[in-house]
């Protein structure tokens, strides 16, 4: 009999798709188990149970009469779901503390501190509190974090009072709870991607971003690998990872870690409980062709997957960003962007009328291009030829009072 793998994942992921493809090739029956409204019934036909991220024992019951051999999660809140819901079921996967602390920016910090790992001048001040009083604690120039949203949705830099007072107040018409503040760390920033197989760290990929991130807010775009850092850059990154993972407690399953490299060396940004995040794991590719989903699959259903290689020579994602807020009507130019020598795909995922908003509120893209190369450096170029083919019609959108 086929093993039966249960999936936490949000409804609306764009990962979903993917690793319901990769578990058909596997011959794995794939259980989702989503954030859906549990009123509607099966509205997507797809037999998901519906759970709740944030409530354990009710997502707990709502399993207890379902039978799966392995879990695995897409996004943050699903995965400290899915540590609760492997720990209750003796299944190999994160501890349900590593997976809250990859999930809360202030106790990774600590865990980063006390294992020796360098990390920036931080603290954390609640967001119903007073943002002046914050602002005179805070070494400038800094970054304010929401500790409740995940990606780069409601990370601001601040290089003054003024600036930190207004950051603080617009965060907090998006977020609760509390505010992290953290000095601001120069450098260039990396990505990378990895399994842990029972406490063994196996790294997989080291992403360039090639464009600056300085702020006033942190847009990702562009993913590269293979990274073209020196030899001591890309070691120093991998073994700060290596560290970090540890120092989380991240024992079975994926983990994703950003990053960013200056000359007093590798400094982590955070460490997630969960594979790189939208379509960007399109990117990559192990040796006979093999995606990460599927390489996460095998992992998770017990499979050696140590030797996995990452197949190259080169290849890398743009994430198209939101060019302004307002109402998505179209895009034209998407055969000529496909035309760009070394473009993959263009995979749009925006919908007509459906609202943009960009960051720091946005927490979407337009969609994904895809490309490969002999070089990064080509595959690169690819990726801005292509985007720069691409025009949107986003129209204003009407307020409501």
């Amino acid at each position: 009999m086929s093993k039966r793998l249960l999936l936490v994942a949000a409804t609306t992921g764009y990962q979903t798709r993917e690793f319901g493809e990769a578990a058909h090739r596997l011959g794995l029956e794939l259980l989702l188990a989503t954030d859906r409204c549990r009123r509607m019934g099966d509205p997507w036909g797809d037999g998901s149970v519906a759970v709740r991220f944030d409530r354990a024992e009710e997502s707990l019951a709502a399993l207890a009469a379902v039978e799966f051999d392995a879990v695995a999660a897409v996004g943050d809140r699903p995965a400290v779901l899915a540590a609760e819901i492997a720990a209750a079921r003796g299944i190999p996967f994160h501890p349900v503390g590593a997976a809250q602390a990859c999930h809360d920016k202030f106790r990774a910090r600590q865990l980063f501190q006390a294992a020796g790992l360098p990390v920036p001048a931080y603290f954390r001040v609640p967001l119903d509190g007073d943002p002046r009083e914050a602002a005179g604690r805070a070494p400038y120039p800094c970054v304010l974090k929401p500790l409740d949203l995940s990606a780069s949705r409601g990370v601001i830099r601040a290089n003054g009072e003024a600036e930190f007072v207004a950051a603080f107040h617009r965060i907090g018409r998006m977020a609760h709870g509390w505010l992290q503040v953290e000095s601001y760390i120069p450098g260039r920033e990396f990505a990378v991607e990895g399994l842990v197989t029972k406490g063994r760290v196996q790294p997989l990929a080291i992403f360039d971003k090639p464009d600056p991130l300085e702020g006033p807010f942190f847009e990702e775009t562009i993913y590269v690998t293979p990274s073209r850092e020196t030899a001591s850059a890309q070691a120093a990154l991998v073994e700060t990872t290596e560290r970090a993972v540890r120092a989380l407690g991240l024992w079975h399953g994926p983990w994703h870690a950003e990053l960013r490299y200056n000359r007093e060396g590798a400094w982590l940004l955070e460490v997630a409980a969960r594979p790189i995040g939208g379509l960007c794991a399109r990117a990559l590719r192990f040796e006979g062709g093999v995606p990460l989903e599927e390489l996460i699959l095998r992992h998770a259903i017990g499979e050696d997957v140590s030797g996995a290689r990452l197949q190259g020579p080169a290849s890398g994602v743009m994430m198209i960003p939101i060019p302004r807020a307002g109402i998505y009507q179209s895009v034209a130019g998407v055969e000529d962007a496909r035309a760009v020598t070394g473009i993959e795909d263009v995979v749009m995922t925006a919908e007509r009328g459906h609202r943009l908003v960009p960051l720091p509120e946005g927490a979407s893209y337009l969609g994904f291009l895809f490309a490969r190369g002999q070089e990064p450096a080509t595959v690169e170029t690819a990726l801005r030829e292509a985007h720069g083919k691409l025009r949107f019609t986003v129209n204003a959108a009407l307020e409501t009072l």
